[in-house]
């Protein structure tokens, strides 16, 4: 690329659209930008002698447009939040936002999914729209009652921009939020671009799926519990399967990775919400999820959140923890007290999802009438699990 130098953050050179960005918490990238050539090159670190290279396009004014995607010269795109010493720049975790104001981009709106624009709050905790103190920019919650950008919400905006961090489990909420988006842009007829990331548990699909009436937030579509896409690719499916209102198509675009290898082993470099800390808890939790919708803890207000199991009567183990509240988790399960359980954190690497812990946890449970709650089926996706007779009848 001739002279090139390497920045993060995010770089778009000029546009006059206005942009309403759906963002979150996103890799950590090296971007090596050469103004003088228009092509973009984004570095993302996956293992100790791998990376994975997501190479926009050769060249935007050719192939953007043409098809009339962004009008613009060059777009580089990163997130870049609080990151490490050794790392080039450190910016905060709305570069983003920054970066565009000052390149005059018009940035009308931006819609936060579960857990909020910092990524800070509970699962399931309501959060209000509010303005950005920073910037002065509207932030719309898209969690609660507010699932789904409204017309009145989207009046004006010419492109939408998804760009949060999946971890490729069915019942993880971002992809729910992104069939809302999808199909609020379709109804609307706005661009939507996706911009792909990879799937820190792509390197296996498995899991029942999911059940025609057990339809939910927490399980939008009939796919297993672990999917094994990309958000891109994700994108992609809920619009040529038709799962979108009334087989609308969205006008979609994905920005794609070249190279990317989903047997690679691929660290956040930051937890893409509160209670998913490192990547043990990421690769346990599409096996440890299904503890949400029982009466054992998995962790959740502790600072080993999906890495422990464990339950008050289970006194025949000697690990144990105590649940406190904290931030993303002001009132976890079994708050205060103390817990008996199992420490996973030394678990092989998982390429399946592992029923043995819920099976032993059933088989622990002195009331095994109540062991499921009413979530517990719809994180399942099918009745089978909590049906199962496991050495006794269950309800």
């Amino acid at each position: 690329l001739g002279d090139v130098y390497k920045r993060q953050g995010l770089i778009p050179i000029t546009s006059n659209a206005s942009i309403c960005s759906v963002t979150l918490i996103v890799p950590i990238l090296e971007v090596i930008y050469d103004p003088t050539f228009p092509a973009i090159i984004i570095d993302m670190k996956v293992g100790a002698n791998s990376r994975i290279t997501d190479c926009l396009v050769a060249n935007p004014i050719n192939d953007f447009d043409k098809n009339g995607l962004l009008k613009l010269r060059a777009v580089c795109i990163a997130t870049t939040p609080p990151i490490k010493k050794d790392k080039i720049v450190t910016i905060g975790i709305d570069s983003i936002i920054r970066s565009l104001i000052s390149l005059k981009i018009d940035i009308k709106k931006i819609f936060s999914p579960e857990h909020g624009f910092r990524g800070e709050a509970d699962a399931g905790e309501k959060i209000n729209n509010n303005i950005d103190t920073k910037t002065g920019i509207e932030i719309i919650s898209l969690y609660g009652k507010n699932k789904k950008p409204t017309n009145k919400q989207l009046n004006g905006i010419d492109i939408l921009i998804f760009d949060i961090q999946d971890v490729g489990a069915r019942f993880y909420t971002y992809i729910s939020t992104l069939h809302f988006v999808m199909e609020a842009a379709a109804e609307n007829n706005i661009k939507l671009i996706v911009l792909d990331r990879p799937n820190p548990n792509g390197h296996y699909v498995d899991g029942p799926i999911r059940e025609l009436d057990l339809k939910s937030f927490i399980g939008m579509h009939p796919i297993p519990i672990v999917h094994g896409m990309t958000i891109g690719e994700y994108s992609l499916m809920i619009n040529n399967e038709g799962w979108l209102a009334n087989k609308i198509k969205c006008d979609l675009k994905v920005i794609k990775m070249q190279n990317y290898n989903r047997n690679l082993t691929y660290n956040l470099p930051i937890k893409p919400s509160p209670n998913l800390p490192n990547q043990k808890s990421i690769n346990l939790y599409p096996s440890l999820c299904l503890f949400e919708g029982t009466n054992v803890s998995i962790g959740r207000g502790t600072n080993l959140q999906f890495q422990i199991i464990g339950n008050p009567n289970w006194e025949n183990y000697t690990f144990t923890f105590t649940p406190e509240s904290m931030s993303g988790a002001k009132n976890p399960k079994h708050i205060n007290s103390k817990c008996y359980g199992i420490d996973l954190r030394n678990n092989p690497r998982l390429s399946s999802i592992n029923l043995k812990w819920i099976i032993e946890a059933y088989k622990n449970s002195e009331d095994k009438i109540s062991f499921f709650g009413k979530s517990f089926d719809k994180l399942a996706g099918t009745y089978d699990l909590s049906l199962i007779h496991i050495s006794e009848p269950t309800r």
